[in-house]
């Protein structure tokens, strides 16, 4: 971890309140949640399918968003790779969002990363995606966008679109690392074109908490950052790749990991002030573990 990384945190503290730290908002039609990361691999495209799963699944209307050039996401949920139009063709300009969504899911594919540098040019570069989305969220309650694995122009675009912002970090030693960073990417969000933005949490992701790296990952992240750290972790496994290459959902190809992501969802369910819909949810995980 790099020295001003460690001052930062020193600064900060375990006490550290961020803003937002405790309180938050009641969701409007349609709460909006960038799910970021500082680098690939840590679970987070995963967590996006697997919540907007259980949401759906209790009756929560929710819009997925691929804003990942390398459409991990739009794969998830079988969309055809050759659909059209995608996320880039929105951010470009040559598609309308309505146009975009195919079955509850605005794609992506290798043209968003052309699109990403067209918008590099553009004056309000930053506030693309939000006016896209503006046209469209009254149609749902959730809108969850899956951000790409850097903390880019595409990842802005994410934040200042969204009321939420939602970290996935690996069970790791650099965990702390990578949180910081992408929390400095928030922060200037937050301070320059979204001051409603607020950090909704971390999750921990690809953890065994049977040895003591992930405990000790897990410690770490608590006690720098408290309460904002979810109480469950994902644990490792490889049943989630095996699930997305059969296009099958964790739940139902594996449904005692699954109790995972319904705790998960049950916790951000409860930050949003969402209790109907987690009284749905209380109903779902009776009936996943009555099949586990």
């Amino acid at each position: 971890m790099s020295r001003p990384a460690r001052r930062r945190m020193r600064r900060r503290g375990p006490g550290h309140m961020w803003p937002g730290h405790k309180t938050y908002s009641q969701p409007l039609m349609a709460v909006t949640i960038a799910v970021l990361s500082q680098k690939g691999g840590t679970g987070k495209t995963t967590a996006v399918r697997t919540i907007a799963d259980i949401l759906r699944r209790i009756d929560v209307g929710v819009l997925a968003v691929d804003l990942d050039p390398q459409g991990n996401l739009s794969d998830y949920f079988d969309i055809d790779p050759d659909a059209s139009p995608t996320v880039g063709d929105v951010l470009s300009g040559r598609a309308s969002p309505a146009d975009a969504i195919h079955g509850d899911v605005i794609p992506a594919n290798l043209g968003l990363a052309e699109a990403e540098l067209m918008l590099g040019g553009r004056m309000g570069r930053e506030l693309a995606l939000k006016r896209a989305l503006r046209e469209v969220k009254g149609a749902y309650e959730v809108v969850l966008i899956d951000c790409p694995p850097a903390l880019g122009l595409l990842t802005v675009n994410a934040l200042v679109a969204a009321e939420y912002a939602l970290l996935s970090a690996e069970a790791q030693y650099f965990a702390i690392q990578g949180v910081e960073q992408a929390l400095e990417v928030i922060e200037l969000a937050r301070d320059s074109l979204s001051p409603e933005l607020e950090w909704l949490g971390v999750l921990l992701n690809i953890a065994d908490m049977r040895t003591r790296h992930s405990r000790e990952a897990f410690a770490s992240l608590r006690q720098h950052y408290g309460e904002k750290l979810l109480d469950t972790t994902i644990r490792a496994s490889i049943a989630y790749a095996e699930s997305a290459e059969r296009a099958v959902s964790i739940l139902d190809f594996r449904p005692d990991l699954a109790t995972d992501y319904l705790n998960v969802t049950d916790e951000l369910l409860r930050r949003l002030g969402m209790d109907e819909a987690r009284g749905r949810l209380g109903a779902l995980v009776g009936g996943t573990h009555a099949t586990a």
